[in-house]
């Protein structure tokens, strides 16, 4: 038994308070008796330190009571503690300057080189979780964000598609046709016709008669939205003949079947000559000659003075959006030259009374080019600078934001312009300024921000959404649908109430001739 000395017991003090409480509390504590070891070999004394120093020295998770949050924090900081472990690795070896450790591979030599991963967030070992999760956050907004990457079109699709079939087969052929037309672009175009189409009010007249009314048969639909389609075909595959060496250098079109020479250039120049022809026959035979001229004047706009001057000015972006607004004046004109009630020349169909809803909406289609194609560009600016494309996203990005808001803003009051016009009720400007004022705010931010933080992608998919919400409300509030959905279910009780009192006078004369008669 070991007995503790009385010169290392604690020293009694009569005066505590000229000690300050450290010194007390240090003071007071009875050192650790120190056993002598059995043996006085090194090994063993090295053993009995190390144990002495774990079992003194107290960590942090020993006062932790919640298991679970200690695993999520422990596996989240794993990272970022073998990072350190390799650093001090470094530093303990005197290479102070010495590169971070990486792991290298061995890459074959046909294999593409990989992107570079994103470096992840820093991480405080000792930071309280509600306070990482708000500095990760303030992080994430600050940092600048990669822009969006714009997927390959319907015609990159459709060649890729036709390069896996038979070099021979008639699928291949067809895919590849219909790759020229690009399909989703002119299936748009036939949408926006169509809508122009079923606006127009038709008269009493005509309305109360539909076999009889041209305007509301299948038919006239028929010849209108096939014309139109061909018509698109034939524009947009003289747009990829003339410019297949501008279309190779851009990710977004490098796809296309002239880029991939999947077809030769007399065949898709024989193409886009025969659905011309189709197209504005078809409309010439099947609505009228206005229409027909519309659709051949669209074409030469769009082939022959916007794709070259894609690489001049850009002033381009105009005369897209003037080749975007034509097709519902066309449907507009092929509703009114059913209804025309003189020779139905070109100066009645589209000046005449009534003519103003189809203005409007060509008025709405040419504004909402600008929001739509502003911010798809600006995702794309670098491409279209190497391809030599002058766009605004890239020589003037101011400019690019403030003509997407201005036209943005013009949407309020063209809509409202469709209610005073008699062509929809005034529900539709009320319904049209909750769309219209979402894509509104996107093209704020867009000009705000010039694009960046995102921006560009939230007013691209906003002008997206915007153009059939558009025009579905204004199909639903066309002028007078309601009233004669309300009769209808009512069973059309002042109809038969006018024609009672179209009665009772004749038999009120029928009445009094008799009388007279009597009284003779």
């Amino acid at each position: 038994m070991l007995l503790r000395p009385r010169l290392l017991q604690a020293r009694r003090f009569a005066d505590v308070d000229s000690v300050c409480l450290q010194c007390l509390y240090r003071l007071s504590r009875s050192p650790t008796p120190r056993r002598r070891p059995l043996s006085t070999s090194a090994p063993f004394k090295n053993a009995v330190a190390a144990t002495r120093q774990q079992r003194n020295v107290f960590k942090k998770e020993y006062f932790w009571g919640n298991s679970i949050l200690e695993d999520v924090l422990l596996g989240s900081r794993r990272g970022v503690q073998s990072d350190a472990a390799c650093v001090g690795m470094s530093k303990s070896n005197g290479d102070d300057d010495a590169p971070p450790i990486t792991t290298t591979t061995k890459e074959s030599p046909d294999s593409a080189p990989q992107p570079s991963p994103v470096p992840a967030p820093t991480l405080t070992k000792d930071e309280l979780p509600h306070r990482r999760r708000k500095r990760l956050r303030e992080e994430a907004m600050a940092a600048p964000t990669a822009d969006p990457v714009i997927p390959h079109d319907a015609s990159s699709r459709l060649s890729t598609a036709a390069s896996a079939l038979p070099a021979t087969s008639i699928r291949r052929l067809l895919t590849t046709y219909l790759s020229l037309s690009k399909p989703r672009l002119s299936f748009l175009i036939v949408l926006t016709t169509c809508a122009s189409y079923s606006l127009y009010p038709v008269p009493a007249i005509l309305s109360s008669a539909t076999a009889v009314a041209p305007s509301l048969s299948t038919l006239t639909l028929l010849y209108l939205t096939t014309g139109t389609a061909l018509s698109c075909a034939s524009a947009n595959a003289l747009n990829m003949l003339f410019e297949p060496s501008h279309d190779a250098k851009m990710s977004r079109t490098r796809n296309r079947p002239l880029v991939r020479k999947l077809i030769s250039p007399r065949g898709a120049l024989a193409f886009a000559v025969f659905t011309g022809i189709a197209g504005v026959g078809l409309l010439y035979y099947g609505t009228n000659p206005t229409v027909a001229f519309l659709s051949a004047l669209n074409i030469v706009l769009y082939a022959g003075i916007y794709t070259p001057m894609k690489r001049i000015s850009v002033l381009n972006t105009w005369a897209g959006a003037l080749v975007g607004g034509i097709p519902p004046l066309m449907g507009w004109a092929a509703a009114a030259g059913q209804c025309a009630a003189h020779e139905g020349n070109w100066e009645e169909l589209l000046f005449g009374e009534g003519s103003a809803g189809g203005w409007l909406l060509a008025s709405l289609l040419f504004a909402w080019q600008f929001p739509h194609f502003n911010a798809l560009s600006w995702t794309i600016r670098d491409e279209y600078k190497n391809a030599g494309y002058r766009m605004l996203a890239w020589t003037n990005p101011a400019r690019n934001g403030r003509v997407a808001l201005r036209y943005s803003i013009l949407m309020f009051p063209l809509c409202i312009a469709f209610s005073y016009a008699g062509v929809t009720d005034w529900g539709f400007a009320a319904t049209s300024s909750v769309i219209n004022a979402w894509m509104l705010r996107e093209a704020i931010r867009f000009w705000r921000y010039e694009g960046a933080k995102g921006s560009a992608r939230g007013l691209f998919w906003a002008s997206v959404w915007h153009l059939p919400i558009v025009l579905v409300l204004a199909m639903a509030h066309k002028k007078g649908l309601w009233e004669k959905v309300w009769r209808a279910a009512l069973g059309d009780a002042e109809e038969e109430e006018w024609e009672y009192d179209d009665e009772e006078p004749e038999q009120g004369l029928g009445r009094g001739g008799e009388a007279e008669g009597l009284t003779r």
